[in-house]
């Protein structure tokens, strides 16, 4: 296994991590009184818990964390708040979409990760003490949840008629 590839590879995912985890944080903040912000209350924890499994894999394989990477995808994810969603001071549904996607997106990369280091525990015996396969499954019923929420915003989002989110919703697991 070439150590200085997959140490770029792990500290790209942990960057991601960090990114991903402040756009919950935000999108979780702005949805409270809805699906989406409970959904994120529990999905939360959940990513951090993540990026931790990240980190023991990088120690086990005497891997080096890059903090520049990480400080870049906080602020990449702070100055991604500055897009127009139609509205110029408050949040719109249109912010809630797009978050929704980017959460898709992580999530999906994230399983990416899980999905390789499963490969590569076959090769690696450092990996033999991690549970890549429970990784994996959490991950798959959180992109699922999430593509629930991102339809649904979409609905609400280009309805003829304003509609609160979470009108006749129906309940997500972990909610």
């Amino acid at each position: 296994m070439d150590a200085k590839r997959l140490g770029i590879y792990l500290n790209d995912h942990l960057a991601g991590s960090v990114g991903g985890l402040e756009l919950a944080i935000r999108t979780e903040r702005e949805n409270r009184s809805n699906p989406v912000g409970r959904y994120l209350a529990v999905f939360i924890p959940e990513l951090r818990e993540d990026q931790s499994s990240l980190k023991s894999v990088m120690k086990a394989l005497e891997l080096k964390e890059d903090p520049l990477k990480a400080r870049a995808a906080w602020a990449s994810e702070k100055l991604g708040r500055l897009k127009l969603n139609g509205s110029l001071v408050r949040y719109s549904p249109l912010s809630r979409l797009v978050e929704l996607e980017g959460l898709c997106m992580a999530s999906e990369g994230r399983l990416s990760l899980w999905r390789t280091l499963a490969r590569l525990s076959g090769k690696d015996v450092r990996l033999a003490g991690f549970d890549f396969e429970a990784l994996i499954a959490r991950g798959e019923a959180q992109l699922d949840a999430l593509r629930h929420l991102r339809a649904r915003a979409a609905d609400v989002a280009f309805a003829d008629e304003p509609t609160a989110f979470g009108t006749g919703e129906v309940i997500i697991a972990n909610l």
